[in-house]
């Protein structure tokens, strides 16, 4: 039986007005793949962390763009959040808890997306953004 592929992408600025935005959208089109309540809420904060990062570390400056992007092919969602900031020098540091670029932040963005996905990839450029990839599975947990 071949396998049905579905997919969104929405784009919006890295203003923290779109934050709300974000997260109710991911979870609104996820609400369909059978996940549960309390799976639709680690979705929407998972989503929450990915954009917030883009808000607060990817465009110090100014506002810039933020292109999320849905799939969903035999019950998993993948979810990517995507900025063309400043990107981050070293992923691997960053992705240790408690590392952060800003003094009123906790550093626990990255271990929590972790955390409440199935998977999730990093991939980021100094001076051309950061990708989040992260994938869901319906019951996993």
């Amino acid at each position: 039986m071949e396998s049905k592929m579905n997919w969104a992408r929405v784009e919006f600025e890295s203003v923290a007005e779109n934050l709300g935005f974000a997260r109710v959208a991911a979870a609104s089109w996820a609400a369909g793949l059978g996940f549960t309540l309390e799976e639709l809420e680690d979705i929407k904060l998972a989503v929450s962390e990915a954009v917030s990062n883009c808000i607060v570390h990817a465009y110090p400056e100014r506002p810039g763009r933020v292109l999320m992007q849905l799939s969903a092919s035999d019950q998993t969602l993948v979810v990517s959040v995507q900025d063309e900031g400043v990107g981050i020098e070293d992923v691997q540091a960053a992705r240790r808890a408690g590392v952060t670029s800003s003094s009123q932040r906790m550093g626990m963005g990255f271990t929590l997306m972790e955390a409440l996905s199935e998977s999730m990839e990093v991939a980021s450029l100094p001076g051309q953004g950061t990708t989040v990839v992260m994938s869901f599975v319906p019951g996993d947990r």
